[in-house]
């Protein structure tokens, strides 16, 4: 087998096929989802917190050679760690949301026990009782 014909095989099973789909699908939920943050969360939030964007935050570490700072920005990485916890606070509520209305119905009661079974259940307990 050619490594061509191996490579076709491969890339044509369910599986990666599947795994391309959900990586599209994927990438546009979290635009969706970064929408819903930047554009819907964040501004309904800011009044409750006040302008949380720590991105200007930093700290000099040096100078480089033409003279200006060195800067660890830190503040940087803080709000991406703020902004995964609400993107994450987000998607696990849509999902428990989903999980909630595709909950199966309760099973159904169990029918009644037929004439038959009743009768055959009084005599099982008379004899029984002898």
């Amino acid at each position: 087998m050619s490594f061509a014909s191996e490579f076709k095989e491969f890339a044509m099973k369910g599986s990666v096929v599947d795994l391309a789909v959900g990586v599209v699908i994927g990438v546009a939920f979290g635009k969706i989802v970064a929408s819903l943050v930047n554009d819907v969360i964040m501004p309904a939030l800011s009044p409750l917190l006040g302008r949380m964007n720590f991105t200007d935050l930093a700290l000099q570490i040096s100078t480089n050679a033409a003279g200006k700072p060195v800067l660890l920005k830190y503040g940087s990485f803080l709000q991406t760690i703020f902004e995964f916890i609400i993107i994450a606070l987000v998607i696990f509520v849509l999902i428990k949301g989903l999980n909630k209305m595709k909950k199966p119905a309760p099973d159904a009661p169990p029918p009644a026990p037929s004439a038959t079974e009743i009768l055959l259940t009084q005599i099982r307990d008379q004899l029984a009782k002898r």
